[in-house]
This record gives structure tokens, sequence and C-alpha cells, in this order.
């Protein structure tokens, strides 16, 4: 569904990502794990033209998407949920959701996708007319991540979902995600816990300073010894 094709990034004469490549099978859940400023983040921000590649190319479903402007990559079914959520705190929930559907001009269409994000997210019905900012750290993750589906996305970017989150709302935002990829929706996962992301993922990715140093079956990783050392606290 998605492939990423030696991608190299730089941030001024800062060299971020050095050749990155990956692929995202239809229907998977894939992560991407690493230290801080491994390039994760800049990974996708790169797929959703947030970034602008030096050289390498993203395919989004067998189309070339390297330097569209992100409007139209979120036209095509792919959509990031941020790191940090970046939920407009001042805006009541439902005005939150609608703005994730800003391209969508059919009226029945959104209040569809509503309804369905709804069902997903109980709380974010319960709290829909509440300013966003005042929701718990957790409510705000659901409400990024609802936002997101809004747009009816087939491949979802999801950029730190438990940063923040007690051990409990982890499991639940957790659980959340593998629901969705069971319902077909494709994910490609950036997370810190690198425990939580291989244990709910198919494939796994390992990054450090830019460059892809371990890739494979998401069990596998959770074995390795290399990762245990790394990321898994033995």
């Amino acid at each position: 569904m998605l492939k990423v094709e030696d991608v190299h990034v730089y941030y001024g004469a800062i060299h971020a990502l050095k050749g990155i490549s990956l692929e995202v099978p239809q229907g998977q859940i894939v992560t991407l794990i690493g230290a801080n400023g491994a390039g994760k983040t800049s990974t996708l921000n790169t797929i959703c033209g947030l970034l602008k590649p030096k050289s390498g190319r993203v395919v989004f479903e067998g189309k070339d998407i390297t330097g569209l402007a992100t409007p139209e990559i979120v036209k095509m079914g792919l959509t990031q949920v941020p790191e940090g959520r970046r939920i407009f705190a001042n805006m009541p929930v439902y005005e939150n959701l609608e703005l994730g559907a800003f391209l969508n001009k059919n009226k029945s269409e959104v209040a569809e996708s509503m309804e369905h994000v709804y069902n997903r997210f109980p709380r974010l019905r319960e709290r829909k007319n509440q300013l966003a900012g005042s929701l718990s750290g957790g409510e705000q993750q659901m409400l990024a991540m609802g936002r997101a589906l809004m747009s009816k996305p087939r491949l979802l970017l999801l950029d730190e979902p438990s940063m923040g989150l007690s051990p409990i709302l982890v499991k639940e935002i957790f659980s959340i995600i593998k629901e969705l990829n069971e319902q077909g929706t494709t994910i490609l996962l950036v997370e810190q816990n690198a425990k939580m992301a291989l244990s709910i993922a198919h494939r796994g990715y390992v990054v450090e300073t830019g460059r892809i140093v371990l890739a494979g079956d998401a069990r596998e990783l959770l074995e390795s010894p290399e990762v245990k050392k790394a990321y898994l606290g033995g």
C-alpha cells in the first residue's frame, strides 16, 4: 500500500533521513521504533507531504506522491495523527471533529462520519460540546484519532499515540488501534513504547540516526537481543 524508497531529507545542513526505505502492506500494522530524534517523525512528515525529500520517493497505492501538497495526500486516503495531538483547545469537541472532514463538502457524509467516530469513542459523544482543551490526555488522544478518522483514511499514520498517558490509557489506546486495523484501516505507527508497539504490529522497523538498522516480523523483533537491549530494558 505504501512504499518509501531511499528517502533523504535535510533540515538546512542537517542530514535527518539518510536513505530510509520501508513498506506498509495493505491491512497491516507496521511500526517504526527508535529513540527520540532518530528520524521517526521526519519519516511520517515526509510521507504526508509536510517535508519535501531531497531525493527518493514515496509511493501510495501505486501512485508517486512525493512532493504533493498535504491536502492532496489526505484526499487520496492517507491521514496523520500528529505527535502531541495538536487539537484546537479553544474549540468544542464537535468542531475539532468537523475540521477533520474539511475537504468533504457533503454534509450528510460528514454527519455519518461523525456518528461513526462517536460510536467508536463514546466519551467524545458525552463531551461533544466541551472545549477540547478541558479533556484529559487520553480523551485528547481519542479526539485527535477521531478527527483523523473523519476523512475516512485507508492508511492512518500515528505519531506517538501513547505519549504522556497513564499505563491504563496506553492499553486502551492500543486496543483501539488494533480494532481500527481489524476493521480494515492500514496503520503506520511511530512509538517510543517499543514493547506495546511490537506486541500489536505485524512488522517493525528500527530507526537510528536517520537510518533503518533492523527490520522484520514484529514478533521476531520483540525477541531480538539488540531490540531487547536497546528498547525493552534488557
